[in-house]
């Protein structure tokens, strides 16, 4: 596994020279580092924000803190595109720059567009470098609840929570653990490992460099690196026989549709995506659908408090019972004089309620792999 260079060293000089001054309690568990054009140098650590000194100090007046300038900017703007801004135009128009070590750069300025859609961003003057760490052991907490013991192996499952919670983190471990053979439960030790196909959009999950991993994913994974999500999927499935496919934040269309075309190739899928509740999950059309289909057999949800990282495994069952119980208060919360209020709506079969979906679980495929031991496989803190 190569080594990724430390987080400092994509700064300028003279923003470096800042940085390293912070306290270490802040150095330890920074989060984000937000520089923005003649406004002060601000950092995310531990759930909590600062405005920094020149001294490395914080501060919660931001008058009293350093501010970056234009020269500031413009230098970090052509450390993190290796001084070829034409070569990173792509990145630029989604709005981000993944960095050696999984880091990625969100990027702030003026949006250029074609015919109504971002082709390029220009005057960058605001940057959120978000720092991406590996916790080793942080699979062993949620992956007894994901497993599906008749199947020896894990359930379609996919992690829940907004921006900032743990999500990649959390995928990176379970990808590990899984392509590791440790299970973290009495009745999987004799499994062995599984094949882990991970499609590596925005860099974050693998931080490949070049094509190899420098995050540890385990002897048994495949990375397809900056690779769209649902082109990714369709490449694994032909080309590196998965029997388990990771891929975060999902939420488009076309990624709830390769996500089918897995499933029904005989693949479990593990997966991220950005919402708070179960509400807010079937709100989005796409997850809505793979919901109402029975795709996914757990649902992780996670929330911070402080350093400490909360996770609530919720079946399919009960999210099932828990979105038709929001259905039933919504229609009973219909205005009379609202459209169509007064009159019949279809009921669905066999529901005995007007209106309510039901979610139909299907049989999920028996994934049969070769037992295999791994020699020297080193166990998770």
């Amino acid at each position: 596994m190569q080594q990724s260079q430390p987080i400092l060293e994509l700064f300028p000089v003279s923003l470096r020279l800042v940085l390293e001054r912070i306290p270490a309690f802040a150095r330890e568990t920074l989060e984000e580092i937000r520089i923005r054009e003649n406004r002060p140098l601000e950092i995310g650590y531990g759930s909590r924000y600062a405005f920094v000194r020149e001294d490395g100090s914080l501060t919660e007046l931001g008058h009293d803190a350093f501010v970056p300038g234009k020269e500031h900017c413009r230098a970090l703007l052509e450390r993190i595109t290796n001084h070829s801004i034409y070569a990173a135009e792509e990145e630029l128009r989604r709005g981000y720059i993944t960095v050696s070590g999984g880091h990625r750069v969100g990027l702030a300025g003026r949006a250029v567009l074609d015919k109504g859609a971002v082709f390029h961003l220009r005057d960058i003057a605001g940057f959120n470098v978000r720092i991406a760490r590996a916790r080793i052991g942080f699979a062993a907490q949620v992956l007894p609840g994901l497993l599906d013991f008749k199947a020896r192996t894990i359930r379609h499952a996919l992690i829940v929570s907004p921006p900032q919670q743990g999500k990649t983190t959390l995928i990176r471990d379970l990808a590990r653990s899984i392509s590791s053979g440790q299970w973290h439960h009495p009745a999987a030790r004799d499994w062995g490992s599984r094949k882990v196909g991970v499609v590596d959009e925005r860099s974050e999950i693998a931080a490949s460099d070049k094509g190899v991993p420098t995050f540890d994913l385990g002897p048994r994974c495949d990375v397809l690196d900056a690779c769209p999500k649902a082109e990714g999927i369709m490449m694994m499935l032909r080309s590196m026989s998965p029997e388990i496919i990771v891929v975060d934040e999902i939420g488009r269309q076309e990624d709830a549709e390769a996500i089918h075309e897995a499933v029904h190739a005989g693949v479990r899928v593990l997966a991220t995506a950005h919402a708070a509740e179960l509400s807010d999950l079937f709100g989005r059309p796409a997850l809505a659908k793979l919901a109402e289909t029975g795709i996914f057999g757990s649902y992780v949800f996670l929330t911070r408090d402080g350093s400490k990282v909360n996770h609530r495994i919720v079946s399919a069952e009960e999210a099932e019972r828990q979105t038709s119980r929001s259905r039933l208060r919504t229609i009973a919360a219909t205005p009379r004089d609202a459209p169509g209020a007064g009159g019949a709506q279809p009921e669905i079969e066999g529901s005995g309620l007007p209106g309510q979906s039901i979610v139909k679980n299907r049989a999920l495929p028996v994934i049969r792999s070769p037992d295999m031991r791994l020699s020297g496989g080193s166990e998770d803190a």
